[in-house]
C-alpha cells in the first residue's frame, strides 16, 4: 500500500533537496507534483487541496526560505502535516465498562474477520472479549463468526437461524454475556453492497439500544473514493467513533486512509494487513507518515516480529550462527519462522529505504511460493544431508529434486545460496556491512538489536 505515492513523493523530495536555494517557484512546482501524486493515490480532492494549502503556507515562511537546508525543512513540514492529516496521535479504544463495540460497514470490507481479529488482540492484552453475531442476512455469517471464535478460543453468541429481529438478538446476547463474565462485547453487524435505508434504520435501532462505547467502521482500503462517502454516510447516520482499515497489504493506492480521517474527523484506530487472525495492528499516524515518506517504521517492525517469533528458538539459531554450526535443520526452522511473520513485503515495507532495495531484488525474491519450494527441498533431504550438506552430490540431488517436486537446477541453486550464506555468517564484518546497507542509517541494525534484546542477548551484527 502507498507504493506509488511513496515513489512519487521520494522523487519530488529528492529533487527539492538537491536545490541549493529555494524559491517560491521551486515550492510551487514541488507542491504541484505532490498534489498530482495525492490525487492519483485516490485522496479526496478537497482533502488534497486543503493539505497542499497548509504545506504551502508554512513552506513560504522566511525561516524556511532563508535556512541553510530549506529542502529538508519542507520535507519536515510535509511530514508533520501528513501526521496531522492521519490523526496526530494514536487513538486507543474506550474500554471502560460497559465496554461494547459495534462493528459496521459494507459487505466485503471484512467486518466478521476484523471482529475476530479485534477479539484476538484484546484477548492477548489480557481482556476477556465476547463475540456476538448480529448479521442476520448474509448466508453463513453466523457460522463464520462462530468458527473464527473457536480458532481464537473466544466465546461467541449465535442466535437461532430463524431470528430476524437484531435488537432482540442483542437483548438475549447481553443476558448471555452476564453469565460469561466477559469484559468486552464485540457486535458483528450486517452489511450491504450499497448503503440503503433498511440497513441504516436497523443500525440506528441497534445503536440506540446498545449505546456502545465504540462504533467502528470497517473500510476496505482498496475502495478509494467510495470509502470516503461510505464513512460520511455511516458517521452521519449513527456517529462512528473510529475506523478500521482492512487489506492494507494489497495494492491499494491508499487515498482512503488519508481522506477518511479528514472527512469524518474520526480516528483510524486499527489497520489490518493479511488474512491471519493476529494481523490487526494499532494505527499510529506518525509511523504511517514515516512509511509513506520511505522512512520506515522500525518500532512497528520490532513489535510485529517480537509477537510472532519464539524467543528461545531465535536465540538458539543466533548462537548456532555465531558458532558456525548453522545447518539445513536450522534453515528449515528459520523458514517456518519467516512464514509465521505473514507477507514478507508488508513486513519489510516497514524497513527504512525498502522501496529502493525492492527495486534491486530479483523477481520473485519475496514470493512465498519460492519459500515453500525451498522448504520442500529441505524436507526431501535425509537428516544426515541436512546436517552435512557438503555430501549432497549428483545422485542425492536428483533424488531430492524428485522427492520435492522441483528441478535439479532449483536444488543446486538452494545449495549454492546456503553455502554462500554460511560463509557470510562466519564473517561478522560482512554481515554487519550487509545489515547496515539494508537498514539505511542503521535501521536494520537497530531492529536486530531490539530483537536480540528480547531475551537479553545480542544478534551478531
Amino acid at each position: 500500500m502507498f507504493n506509488s505515492l511513496s515513489d512519487s513523493l521520494d522523487k519530488t523530495f529528492r529533487n527539492l533537496r538537491g536545490v541549493g536555494r529555494i524559491s517560491e517557484k521551486n515550492i510551487a512546482d514541488a507542491l504541484r507534483e505532490i498534489r498530482i501524486a495525492l490525487l492519483e493515490a485516490d485522496v479526496e480532492f478537497g482533502v488534497a487541496k486543503d493539505f497542499i494549502a497548509k504545506v504551502k503556507e508554512k513552506s513560504l515562511g522566511e525561516d524556511v526560505l532563508k535556512s541553510i537546508k530549506p529542502g529538508e525543512q519542507i520535507v519536515k513540514i510535509f511530514q508533520d502535516e501528513l501526521t496531522a492529516l492521519l490523526g496526530g496521535d494514536a487513538s486507543p479504544l474506550d474500554l471502560n465498562p460497559p465496554a461494547r463495540i459495534l462493528i459496521c460497514g459494507l459487505n466485503g470490507a471484512g467486518k466478521t474477520t476484523t471482529a475476530a481479529k479485534l477479539a484476538n488482540r484484546l484477548k492477548k492484552e489480557g481482556r476477556r472479549p465476547l463475540l456476538i453475531a448480529c448479521d442476520l442476512y448474509r448466508p453463513a455469517a453466523i457460522d463464520q463468526l462462530a468458527l473464527l471464535a473457536k480458532q481464537i478460543d473466544v466465546p461467541c453468541y449465535t442466535p437461532e437461524a430463524t431470528e430476524t429481529d437484531v435488537v432482540k438478538v442483542a437483548k438475549d446476547a447481553l443476558l448471555w454475556a452476564e453469565m460469561q463474565q466477559g469484559t468486552v462485547l464485540i457486535f458483528d453487524t450486517a452489511g450491504r453492497q450499497e448503503i440503503d435505508e433498511r440497513l441504516v434504520a436497523e443500525l440506528k435501532r441497534l445503536h440506540d439500544f446498545l449505546k456502545p462505547k465504540e462504533t467502528l467502521l470497517v473500510a476496505d482500503s482498496a475502495t478509494g473514493q467510495q470509502a470516503v462517502s461510505v464513512a460520511q454516510h455511516f458517521n452521519d447516520a449513527i456517529g462512528i467513533t473510529g475506523i478500521i482499515l482492512t487489506k492494507l497489504d494489497g495494492d491499494a493506492r491508499g487515498g482512503a486512509a488519508l481522506s477518511m480521517r479528514a472527512v469524518t474527523g474520526k480516528p483510524i484506530k486499527y489497520a489490518g494487513e493479511g488474512e491471519k487472525l493476529d494481523q490487526l495492528f494499532e494505527f499510529h499516524p506518525n509511523r504511517m507518515a514515516d512509511r509513506i515518506l520511505g522512512m520506515g517504521d522500525i518500532v512497528g517492525m520490532v513489535e510485529q516480529v517480537a509477537g510472532k517469533v519464539n524467543e528461545a528458538d531465535a536465540m538458539r539459531s543466533v548462537k548456532r550462527m555465531q558458532e558456525g554450526k548453522f545447518d539445513f535443520t536450522d534453515f528449515l526452522d528459520q523458514m517456518k519462522m519467516i512464514q509465521n511473520l505473514g507477507p514478507l513485503e508488508g513486513l519489510l515495507g516497514m524497513m527504512p529505504g525498502f522501496s529502493k532495495i525492492k527495486k534491486q531484488l530479483p523477481n520473485g525474491a519475496l514470493d512465498t511460493g519460492k519459500i515453500k519450494r525451498s522448504e520442500a527441498i529441505v524436507l526431501s533431504m535425509t537428516l544426515v544431508e541436512r546436517r552435512r550438506p557438503e555430501i549432497i552430490k549428483g545422485s542425492r540431488r536428483q533424488r531430492i529434486a524428485a522427492g520435492s517436486g522441483t528441478t535439479i537446477m532449483e536444488v543446486n541453486q538452494l545449495l549454492k545460496q546456503f553455502g554462500e550464506m554460511r560463509k557470510m555468517m562466519k564473517s561478522p564484518s560482512k554481515m554487519g556491512a550487509m545489515m547496515k546497507q539494508m537498514g539505511g542509517a542503521g535501521g536494520m541494525k537497530d531492529l536486530m538489536k531490539g530483537l536480540g534484546g528480547m531475551g537479553g542477548g545480542k544478534f551478531p551484527f
